[in-house]
């Protein structure tokens, strides 16, 4: 069979199986005309992740569907984060470091941590999620290891309890943008404990930002407003304030909004954004200070964004259309301007138009592919939009839905 097509090949092994076209897409999940034309080679049929479905199917190892020699070409979310991966991670978010019982392992130079931390947060900024997964195992492992080697001086100690607790804020931040609210929540919750070790009453408002988002996503959206809400009210400026705390501040109230719009607290909602804005007045400009991106645009991104949880995605595109200037948009984060994206097509899917919703998904792709490929609220949003289209959808949304593994 070496020079049989990969549908010819699937056709032979479900005969030798004896299951019909109907039971074999039953038991895919998919139609029986999807698998008539992966049968006879209408469909490309190339995405490992169903390869693999398709030979569990079988019970039959997947290099018997393809030609001798050739391997499949990952393409969509299995190539860009590997359940593997994930799983790494959470092993390393599970395991306790029982140094008080236990030798600790050599820890790198604080500066080679300082580097990782840094750069772990780059990476994220710029949505590259498959990068920040890889690394999180380690990083873990050597700020845990950091911690407990270097605790003199007094300096030191409070910079690495930093480094640690920044260490699982980005293990939060990343694994929530996977889908991973458990595991979001337990970062974020030892990120919090860790904070207080440094001393630093912004990281901790920033951990309990996050620590909101976890929240909202293991269903306790209100109890992330009380929480978001009592820190920025602990870290309310009472008078000039320097950037660094306003942007925390700012911060912990955009992640409030969010968490208020998510129950449908419009009240709350608008006092909140209200509040927030007269700090990013004050900050005038978008900066990056404590990887907040706050400012004036990044506001309006979260005006837009509480418009879409309260379900009024018509006000979201004249927020984007009123508010959002283009050129400073482009200056923030990757991840950030690939976010509003996705809040853009969800926005359009509200508002009835599926062609501008997946438009929204095609340039969030290209801004920052793991934001689109690897999030399931946009999994979601491309299936709504696939299911509003009338008739076939234009090929870059097709192709698009394929690499993301959403079918029609």
């Amino acid at each position: 069979m070496a020079e049989v097509p990969v549908g010819r090949r699937v056709a032979y092994w479900r005969g030798r199986r004896n299951l019909s076209q109907q039971l074999f897409a039953d038991r895919l999940g998919k139609s029986k005309s999807w698998v008539d034309k992966v049968e006879r080679g209408v469909r490309r049929l190339d995405r490992f992740s169903v390869l693999h479905e398709i030979a569990g199917v079988l019970r039959i190892d997947v290099q018997l569907l393809l030609p001798e020699g050739q391997q499949p070409q990952p393409v969509g979310p299995t190539s860009l984060v590997m359940p593997a991966e994930v799983e790494a991670v959470q092993l390393a978010l599970e395991r306790y470091e029982l140094h008080g019982l236990c030798p600790a392992p050599d820890p790198p130079p604080l500066d080679v941590v300082r580097k990782s931390v840094r750069h772990a947060w780059a990476a994220f900024q710029h949505g590259r999620y498959p990068v920040v997964v890889r690394a999180v195992p380690k990083l873990l492992r050597d700020v845990q290891a950091a911690e407990v080697a270097y605790r003199v001086p007094a300096e030191r100690v409070a910079e690495t309890a930093h480094l640690h607790g920044q260490a699982y804020l980005v293990a939060s931040a990343l694994v929530r943008k996977l889908g991973q609210h458990r595991l979001a929540w337990i970062a974020a919750d030892r990120a919090m404990t860790i904070a207080e070790r440094a001393g630093d009453i912004l990281l901790t408002g920033l951990v309990a930002g996050y620590a909101g988002q976890a929240l909202i996503g293991v269903g306790r959206a209100r109890s992330a407003v009380e929480l978001a809400t009592l820190a920025a009210t602990a870290l309310a400026p009472g008078g000039a304030a320097y950037p660094e705390h306003l942007s925390v501040y700012g911060h912990l109230l955009l992640q409030a909004a969010i968490a208020a719009a998510t129950i449908g607290d419009s009240t709350t909602v608008r006092d909140l954004l209200g509040a927030a804005g007269e700090a990013a007045q004050d900050l005038v400009d978008d900066h990056n200070h404590y990887w907040t991106a706050f400012g004036p645009t990044n506001l309006a991104l979260h005006r837009a964004a509480a418009a879409v949880q309260l379900g009024d995605g018509d006000q979201a595109i004249r927020i984007h259309q009123r508010d959002v200037d283009p050129d400073l948009l482009a200056t923030l984060p990757a991840e950030r301007r690939a976010n509003h994206q996705l809040t853009l097509a969800r926005a359009y899917a509200q508002a009835g138009d599926a062609g501008q919703a997946g438009d929204a998904l095609l340039l969030g792709d290209q801004l920052a592919q793991a934001e689109i490929r690897c999030r399931p609220i946009a999994h979601t949003v491309m299936t709504d939009v696939l299911r509003a289209t009338r008739g076939t959808p234009p090929p870059p949304v097709a192709t698009l839905a394929e690499q993301m593994g959403v079918g029609s």
